[in-house]
């Protein structure tokens, strides 16, 4: 993958996690601009992996990956993000739901694929 995909992809990877953090907050929290501290942390700190992230190139999600760089609190916070942001993102940005559907169904069936010929 070139460099220029890495770099989109990467940028994606973040826009979308920032969307599901502040669907989060502001249904959890009751924000109305911006960021609680709590989620503001979290943001931070997801941005900051994203951009550190090595597996960027191969990976389709974190869950996926065999190196999980959130520390447990975190993925802690990301996981309960993800639960309540997930379900709702169908309504208010479907296309990247129907898009995470297909990506998901295909690494499914490569990890299939590469667990059956190992």
């Amino acid at each position: 993958m070139k460099q220029d995909n890495i770099t989109a992809k990467r940028e994606q990877e973040k826009r979308i996690v920032s969307l599901m953090i502040r669907t989060y907050c502001k249904g959890r929290h009751g924000t109305r601009q911006g960021l609680c501290p709590e989620c503001q942390a979290l943001q931070e700190y997801a941005l900051l992996r994203a951009d550190r992230c090595p597996f960027m190139e191969a990976k389709t999600f974190c869950s996926n990956c065999r190196v999980h760089c959130y520390k447990p609190a975190m993925r802690e916070n990301i996981r309960a993000v993800m639960r309540y942001s997930g379900p709702r993102m169908m309504f208010s940005h479907p296309v990247l739901v129907i898009q995470h559907g297909i990506e998901s169904i295909r690494e499914k069936k490569r990890l299939e694929k590469e667990n059956h010929e190992a």
